[in-house]
Formats: structure tokens, sequence, C-alpha cells
């Protein structure tokens, strides 16, 4: 097949493609479109259907779709301009094709993730975490394929377990540099700050907003967790689950940014750094892996609010 990644305006495109997103709008002359957005492993693109006549024939959102499109740029994006689509047949394309993945093993990675906690001393938080990611086995093994965002960083199967051991990786390094960090509180926070995202995202190929996300988010829903599996374990100290639940509340780091507070525990802030640290580096990392531009610089990456260049010389 062809990946999206690999389109270049001026090309024609036929083939099968997930519709993850389908609106009907309507032009500045009152004229009605379709909008969407068309994805495969490789990329997300916007689509826009401006003649629906009998070459369009009826899908919805998340059928995958066969389609004949011309390619373009938009406002320095990739664009389609669609003229023929049909409903993909079973057959005719493999579900795979169109879930982004970790390039990395993801046992491996789960293994590295849960040794952490042979590393810790303080027993509840102990407790704590093998109970949430070694004893209950849907969280494990949802944890091991869901998605870390719907498009800023990691948001790919696996992406979720990559980050979050990115950044206990991080936070375990800092521990050891600054004093008065409590390393097991530290730790556990860095495990634990996005795992209320397996209840905010759907799963792939959706990868989208669930209610529970819209309405709540993953940083309640993951303070939450914590209270209701600290509840489980005799004589939880109330003091801990609450500095527990402080780091997750404050891993964003500012009040525009979501946290309902500042980071106001020396780990708390550790654990802002490590997170924001490992999703703005992964950008980077994705804006120079995907580069296909002529010299040094990727032009203006939007995500970013800059220009990016590689460190060839």
């Amino acid at each position: 097949m062809r990946y999206l990644e690999d389109v270049k305006e001026g090309e024609s495109l036929v083939g099968h493609y997930l519709c993850k997103q389908k609106q009907s709008l309507k032009s500045r002359a009152g004229k009605t479109y379709l909008s969407l957005k068309l994805q495969d492993k490789t990329a997300i693109v916007d689509a826009k259907v401006w003649e629906l006549n009998h070459q369009i024939q009826s899908f919805e959102e998340g059928d995958f779709i066969k389609i004949d499109a011309s390619v373009l740029t938009y406002q320095g994006e990739i664009q389609l301009n669609v003229k023929k689509i049909r409903k993909s047949q079973d057959g005719e394309f493999n579900p795979m094709d169109y879930i982004p993945c970790t390039d990395k093993d993801i046992s491996t990675l789960y293994e590295q993730f849960t040794d952490y906690i042979k590393t810790l001393s303080n027993y509840y938080i102990k407790t704590l975490l093998e109970n949430i990611f070694v004893k209950n086995i849907d969280i494990a093994e949802e944890f091991k394929k869901h998605s870390a965002a719907k498009a800023m960083h990691h948001n790919y199967m696996g992406g979720l377990l990559e980050h979050s051991l990115s950044v206990t990786q991080i936070c375990d390094f800092m521990a050891s540099r600054y004093k008065f960090v409590n390393r097991d509180i530290l730790i556990a926070s860095a495990m634990l700050h996005d795992i209320g995202k397996l209840w905010e995202l759907s799963s792939f190929p959706d990868n989208e907003y669930t209610e529970d996300g819209q309405l709540i988010g993953h940083i309640v829903i993951g303070t939450e967790l914590i209270s209701e599996e600290a509840a489980k374990i005799s004589d939880f100290p109330a003091t801990l689950k609450m500095l527990l639940k402080h780091c997750i509340i404050g891993h964003h780091g500012e009040f525009e940014f979501g946290s309902p507070q500042l980071p106001k525990t020396i780990e708390a802030f550790i654990l802002h750094c490590a997170d924001n640290s490992d999703a703005k580096i992964k950008m980077f990392e994705d804006a120079l892996q995907k580069n296909n531009t002529q010299g040094h610089w990727t032009g203006y990456q939007k995500i970013l609010s800059r220009n990016v260049r590689d460190s060839e010389f």
C-alpha cells in the first residue's frame, strides 16, 4: 500500500485508508462538502470531497474506505482532494497497516517498567504498584498497547508504555542528584502519572477521547484510581496517598496546561520536568525523523511553534 507519510504534492493517490473523522460542512457559497481525516499507521491527513456525486458512495466514520484522490498542499500541510470513495471490502486491506505502533519490543519495555517496582523499599507503594501493574491483568494488557495521546506525542500503540518508562527513567536519574527527594514516591508517581489515559482515550484504531476523557480527564481519573487502590491496602497511610495524588495532580506543571494545582513538592516538580522533557523531545525526534525536505531545516513545526534543524554539519 501507499503510506500517507510518503505522498507528495501533485501526485495521484488510490488506496484504502481508515476514515478517522467525517464532517459535512458548507462553503462560503453555501455548497455542501465533506471534510475528512484519513489515517494509516504513518500519518493522519486532511481530505476534502468537494463534489458529492454518484462516485462518492455511502460510508461513516470508522469505516475503511477506498479513495481516488489528488494530493495538494494547503497552509504547508498535505491535503487530499478526493474524487471517488467506496467502502473497502474484507480482504482488501490489512488492519495492522492502519495502527501506528512503537518500533520497540513491548514485552521488553513492560519488563523494564515493572522491574522498577522491585527497587522500591516502601511496602505500601510496592503493594500499590504490584496490584495495579502486575496483578491486574486487564490494566497490564491495556497499558502495553495504549497510546499516550491523541496527537501530541507518543500517539501510537505502545506509546503510553514507552513514554511512562522514559519518564520513570528520567525521574530515577534525577532522584539521586538532589537532596530531600523521596525516590519511592517519585518513581511511583512517574509510573502512575498517565495511567488515567487508559480511560481518557479509546483503544486503536479510534484513539479518540471518551466521555470520561472529555468530562473528567486523565489527571482526575488517575488520582481516583490511586484512592481506590490504596483503599484496598490495609492501613495505607493517608499522607502518603495525598503526596502520590499531588504528584499526579501537578504533573502538567501549570494551571493553563490543565494542572489543578502547581507542583508543591520536589517530587511533583521533578515529575513535571521529566514528563514535559520527554514529550517535547519526542516532538523534536518525530519532526527530524519525518523530515523529507532538502537541507538541514524541517520547516515550521506547528506543534513546537518553531522551525527545527538537524545537527549535521
